[in-house]
């Protein structure tokens, strides 16, 4: 999971704020997020927010109109995040369907292009709202195509390539929710096995290496 969001003014890499300013847009945005996740769009509000930052609830309004403008941004911030990530990384080019999942799992290793927390967060919050639901069933759509694509690019007939497009996709979801004990090295131990599953196809020793040394740089091993 992502770290804690840094406030603007705690970040002593960031530009110094100008006058009266005490938190940004993205400050607001971040912390939001942060108990979506943590606790349920439901506890998203705005004078929470506020006393969390110390800062007045009136500043709120500098940024947003209401407090429903900012759930419409963190849904978009979701899309442009997770939605996207998954839709590139389908796209990104492979020599072979191996490498092709790989890159996707590049998704998995790296919480910075998708964020799992955040998913399950807008899935939940998803159960409560009929607009968020129908949001989430075309981002579900769009990942499932993307997917069914990138195996069709390497010659598996349409319906097998939906087949395995969907048994990736929703076996990660599930994957992920269970949060099964196990170590960082035990699944890349894994991987293997599990691209000859997705795909019916070897990997390379190349492709296995490559995404060793990418994993390397995101997970403790």
């Amino acid at each position: 999971m992502p770290p804690k969001p840094l406030l603007h003014r705690d970040d002593p890499s960031a530009e110094p704020l100008v006058g009266n300013v005490k938190v940004t847009r993205d400050d607001w945005l971040n912390v939001a997020m942060d108990v979506l996740i943590s606790d349920g769009v439901e506890q998203v509000k705005v004078l929470a927010l506020a006393e969390r930052m110390q800062v007045s609830r009136s500043s709120f309004y500098w940024y947003f109109k209401s407090r429903q403008d900012l759930l419409d941004a963190l849904l978009k911030t979701w899309e442009q995040t997770n939605t996207a990530a998954m839709l590139a990384r389908a796209e990104a080019p492979a020599e072979a369907i191996t490498g092709a999942v790989l890159n996707v799992f590049h998704c998995i290793a790296n919480p910075a292009l998708f964020n799992t927390a955040l998913d399950f967060a807008v899935r939940d919050w998803a159960r409560r709202s009929g607009k968020v639901r129908s949001l989430l069933d075309r981002s579900d759509a769009r990942r499932v195509e993307a997917l069914t694509q990138m195996f069709i690019r390497y010659g598996y007939p349409d319906l097998e390539a939906m087949t395995r497009a969907k048994v990736l996709y929703y076996m990660q979801l599930g994957y992920d929710m269970a949060e099964p004990n196990e170590s960082y090295a035990h699944r890349l131990e894994m991987t293997p096995q599990y691209l000859k599953v997705f795909t019916g196809r070897e990997p390379s020793a190349a492709e296995l290496e490559e995404f060793a040394i990418f994993t390397r740089k995101h997970w403790d091993l």
